[in-house]
């Protein structure tokens, strides 16, 4: 039996496949960048047809460089940029409209309706989210409210909602198989997360039907075999997950208090809570992390908007330097950041603050502040927003994260994360690998078929590759979170409602 897994990644910003070995090494791998569009302020879109044709040449691309066929291939694991959301005909496959991406902020009105008549508390209750544009429920309404033919279709028993794992899976099965994965439905606003299905009372508060929304399956378990008129072979696809808790699943977080945080896009930090949900009180979102089998494991989340995607800001918009592995090298040249704070609340603050209103600021500029004092800044903003979190997982929880897992295209950079060490006051660990979300998709995907019998046998194949220790103060660390606050305050209810 083949041992190889083969790992979708779609991502905000790209797709990617990597193939793996059985002892987690990487074949090969290939990336398609992606776009996002900004029809209006606020408002960022994407183009299903791209999504699906971006993953699926880097598909082609693998099995090339590898001189193999889908049918060499063990299991498909997949993992996928969550809450942004895609409707489309069920019977000729055609997406309807944009995707309305996870960053999108154009249901922010109805989510302040909703708040004003009591229902974000049934939200939380029932989902363990907060009511946020961020989620795909209020996409999906709006969809409804907006785009003619999706009511149309929807009355005819024709339109699919779904997540971009859905999309990728009806794709990959020739549309055969409308499904999702629990830890995705988990982050819809729509799904029980203590009952494990849809809920009938928000779908009717939404107006959403619920014969449009695909079929809830476990993380690891064999959902569907890909169409073997795509890429001459079939292959099952055995692992889904979102990205965040993949990348959690990959970092081997598999006892309740462990933690990990990504750098990615946005900035995004779980902890797995175990058996039971742990609502919280602190501005986090209860959410599941996995389920294998009949077990459902939770986890407690915090999403940070913006973090690479300010650098990728200052590279792009403000030119400040071409490439982001220059930003170390510029921090490091000046003592401090000068003052200076970036508060990047470009489409709003998410945890713990969750103002859709707020927008970016930069504070504290003088005569003296050059671009390596920005740099410097941006990069202290996305360890800033971090440890909010981390700070509110602990009361929460009610227990102390020893170890912060990182990963990310970020935590390549040595400055950000001694920094993040300093500031939480406790060891932060790099992997080997930073692939860990696509990682954790093969692992579920492996898992499921065989190539690895148990957690324990993927536990004993996650390796460290740097420790960063804290060594500053905690009461120098409290000082530069004040600090941090008064700078985030200022950044508040910039739009008005």
């Amino acid at each position: 039996m083949s041992q190889i897994i083969m790992a979708l990644d779609q991502g905000t910003t790209s797709s990617r496949t990597i193939l793996f070995k059985e002892n987690a090494e990487i074949i090969t791998q290939a990336n398609a960048p992606l776009n996002c569009y900004y029809p209006q302020s606020g408002w960022v879109e994407q183009v299903p047809e791209e999504i699906w044709s971006s993953q699926r040449q880097t598909i082609a691309a693998v099995l090339a460089q590898a001189s193999l066929s889908m049918n060499d291939i063990a299991a498909v694991g997949i993992t996928n940029q969550r809450e942004s959301t895609i409707a489309w005909n069920r019977n000729t496959g055609e997406a309807i409209g944009p995707a309305i991406n996870w960053q999108c902020r154009r249901t922010a009105d109805y989510c302040e309706e909703l708040k004003a008549e009591g229902f974000d508390s049934l939200l939380k209750n029932k989902t363990g989210l907060v009511t946020d544009p961020y989620f795909s429920g209020t996409k999906m309404r709006w969809i409804l409210e907006n785009i003619p033919q999706a009511r149309k279709l929807a009355d005819q028993g024709k339109l699919c909602f779904g997540t971009v794992d859905s999309w990728l899976i009806w794709k990959l099965t020739g549309g055969r198989v409308h499904a999702t994965e629990i830890s995705n439905a988990s982050r819809t606003l729509v799904f029980n997360i203590e009952t494990c299905e849809w809920d009938a009372e928000i779908l009717t508060r939404f107006g959403i039907p619920c014969e449009t929304l695909p079929e809830v399956k476990p993380s690891s378990g064999v959902i569907a075999q890909i169409d073997p008129d795509l890429f001459c072979g079939e292959a099952p696809i055995a692992g889904v997950a979102g990205d965040q808790q993949a990348a959690l699943f990959g970092q081997a977080c598999f006892e309740s208090g462990m933690a990990k945080n990504t750098y990615g896009t946005g900035c995004f930090m779980i902890s797995n809570t175990g058996a039971e949900p742990v609502f919280s009180k602190h501005g986090l979102l209860t959410t599941i992390a996995w389920q294998i089998g009949d077990e459902v494991t939770y986890a407690l989340e915090g999403s940070v908007f913006i973090a690479g995607a300010l650098i990728q800001w200052l590279r792009d918009g403000l030119q400040l330097f071409e490439d982001a592995s220059e930003t170390q090298a510029m921090a490091e040249s000046v003592p401090d950041s000068g003052g200076v704070f970036v508060v990047p609340a470009f489409v709003g603050l998410g945890a713990p603050h969750w103002d859709p209103y707020a927008r970016g600021t930069i504070v504290g500029l003088t005569r003296d502040t050059n671009r390596s004092h920005i740099v410097r800044a941006s990069l202290e903003a996305i360890a800033f927003q971090s440890e909010e979190v981390l700070r509110s997982i602990a009361k929460d929880s009610g227990k102390d994260i020893k170890e912060l897992r990182i990963d990310g295209g970020a935590a390549a950079n040595d400055f950000l994360c001694q920094f993040q060490a300093d500031l939480l006051g406790l060891n932060v660990t790099r992997p080997q690998i930073l692939e860990t979300t696509a990682m954790g998709a093969a692992f579920l995907a492996g898992l499921a078929v065989g190539v690895w019998p148990d957690q324990a046998a993927i536990r004993n194949l996650w390796q460290e590759e740097k420790t960063f220790v804290s060594d500053i103060s905690r009461e120098n660390s409290d000082q530069k979170m004040e600090a941090w606050s008064r700078a985030v305050e200022r950044s508040k209810e910039w739009i008005v409602p």
